[in-house]
């Protein structure tokens, strides 16, 4: 894990998406619905993008090995950010959680579903989903782009950008801007905790404010 993973590791998602609206962004939050598989986990990283489609023209054998290329091909130390363009089967299993942690994946965000999850748990592998389905891509499913940009809600992602999730909601950074995002939010933090405290020693939440400009 690198050093500004680690950093971003330790922020929160509000903390960021507020840092992000400072500088003036305003779309760069996925949708409310992909949650993690273990509430109060927190994934942070560099993102590689993944995009595929329906396809049941597929042998058994075709859609397998396209997956297995899938994760044959991605990056090692990574969060995979996947567009699957379908909610009918899942695009993440017990088997595959396992072959990507051995490549020091960092987790797995998919627009879509997720399976075998009493096993992913069980492997403690992040994943964030929106539910579950036992259906699996056999026959159903084939990868199209690896490493291009995709679009989850209204936010393009692209590779070489990075996400920071957890109970609160997913936030993505663009590439350009990630070492200064991190930095004023961990700014943030540390004025939010002396807020905290003096919220905690009795000062009125007006006079807060105004001394420290946030609440």
């Amino acid at each position: 894990m690198t050093e500004l993973t680690k950093r971003l590791h330790t922020c929160y998602v509000s903390a960021v998406h507020d840092v992000l609206r400072g500088m003036g962004h305003n779309n760069f939050v996925l949708p409310p619905e992909i949650i993690s598989l273990k509430p109060g986990e927190t994934l942070a990283g560099e993102v590689y993008t993944i995009s595929g489609h329906i396809d049941c023209t597929l042998t058994r054998h075709e859609s397998l090995l396209a997956w297995a290329q899938v994760l044959s091909k991605v990056p090692g130390g990574k969060v995979l950010v996947c567009q699957p363009n379908t909610k009918d089967v899942a695009l993440m299993g017990e088997l595959s959680a396992r072959a990507l942690m051995v490549k020091n994946t960092l987790g797995y965000v998919v627009d879509g579903r997720c399976r075998d999850v009493d096993l992913i748990l069980e492997a403690d592998f992040p994943v964030f989903c929106d539910l579950n389905t036992p259906a699996d891509i056999v026959g159903r499913w084939a990868y199209d782009r690896l490493g291009e940009p995709i679009t989850i809600g209204t936010v393009t992602i692209s590779s070489g950008d990075w996400l920071i999730a957890d109970r609160d909601g997913i936030v993505i950074i663009p590439a350009d801007i990630v070492e200064e995002v991190v930095t004023e939010a961990e700014v943030v933090m540390s004025t939010e905790s002396e807020i905290r405290k003096a919220i905690l020693a009795g000062m009125d939440p007006e006079q807060a404010y105004l001394k420290y400009g946030k609440f």
